[in-house]
C-alpha cells in the first residue's frame, strides 16, 4: 500500500495503524514523487491526499489511473467542494474526509481490497445491453473487443447486470458497491456512472448499458439478442 500525504505526522500515524492491520505501507510526501513511488512499490491500494505540494492529488490520481486500475482512496479536508468531484472524475474510487476515524478508513480500505466471492449459482457470463460480462474471468467484452475497467467499475456494472429488472437507488448502489452502511455522498455513484458510461456506452449521451431511471437511480440495459 502507498500513502501519499504531505502531513508527515498523519502519514506516519497511518503507517503504524496499517502495519497493525497486517498491511505493508510505504510513504510519500510530495505530489511530484508520487508516481515514482507508485512504480517503485507497486501497491495494491493508494491513499492519496487531495492537497499536495508541487503536483496536487487530482493530477497524481490522473497519472496513476492512466496506467493502472489499482484502488485509490482520496484523503481530503475539503469534502464539500468541487475538488472532491475533480478527484473522483480523475479516477479515485472513494474519499474520506479529514479528520477521520481510523476504523472508518480501515473499513473503506478493506472493502476496496476485498474480492467478492462468486456464488455457486452465479452465471459465468451475464449480458447487459450488447456487452458480455465474464464473472470468473473478470472481463467485459463487446463482440471481440475487451473493455478495460477498474475493479470498482466492474463491480458497479456487475451489480446492475445481476438484477436486470431492478431499478437501483444511489443509496443501494453505495451499499452494494462501496460498502457504506449509512447515508453518504451520492456524488460517488453519479461520477462513477459517468466514468463507466464513457467506457461501455457506444454513445454516452444516449446510454443503453447503464440506464437512468428518472427519480430513482439506475438500472441495467436490456440484453440484445441476435436476429
Amino acid at each position: 500500500m502507498l500513502v501519499v500525504d504531505d502531513d508527515e505526522a498523519l502519514a506516519e500515524m497511518l503507517q503504524i495503524v496499517l502495519r497493525q492491520e497486517g498491511f505493508d505501507p510505504a510513504l510519500c510526501h510530495t505530489g511530484q514523487h508520487a508516481l515514482k513511488a507508485f512504480h517503485d512499490h507497486k501497491p495494491d491500494l493508494v491513499l492519496l491526499d487531495l492537497m499536495l505540494p508541487g503536483r496536487d492529488g487530482v493530477d497524481v490520481c490522473r497519472d496513476i489511473r492512466a496506467e493502472s486500475g489499482v484502488p485509490i482512496i482520496m484523503l481530503t479536508a475539503k469534502s464539500d467542494t468541487n475538488d472532491v468531484v475533480d478527484g473522483l472524475e480523475a479516477g479515485a474510487d472513494d474519499y474520506v474526509a479529514k479528520p477521520f476515524k481510523t476504523q472508518e478508513l480501515l473499513a473503506r480500505i478493506k472493502t476496496r481490497l476485498r474480492r467478492r466471492p462468486i456464488a455457486e449459482d452465479d452465471a459465468q457470463t451475464i449480458g447487459i445491453g450488447d456487452l458480455v460480462i465474464n464473472v470468473t474471468e473478470h472481463t467485459v467484452r463487446r463482440g471481440e473487443e475487451e473493455i478495460t475497467l477498474t475493479p470498482l467499475e466492474f463491480d458497479l456494472l456487475l451489480a446492475l447486470a445481476r438484477r436486470p429488472k431492478q431499478a437501483f437507488t444511489r443509496e443501494v448502489l453505495l451499499e452494494e458497491v462501496w460498502g457504506y452502511r449509512h447515508a453518504s455522498d451520492t456524488r460517488l455513484v453519479n461520477v462513477h456512472v459517468q466514468r463507466l458510461r464513457s467506457k461501455v456506452e457506444t454513445d454516452p449521451e444516449r446510454p443503453e448499458i447503464v440506464v437512468t431511471v428518472r427519480g430513482i437511480g439506475y438500472r441495467a440495459g436490456e440484453p440484445k439478442t441476435e436476429g
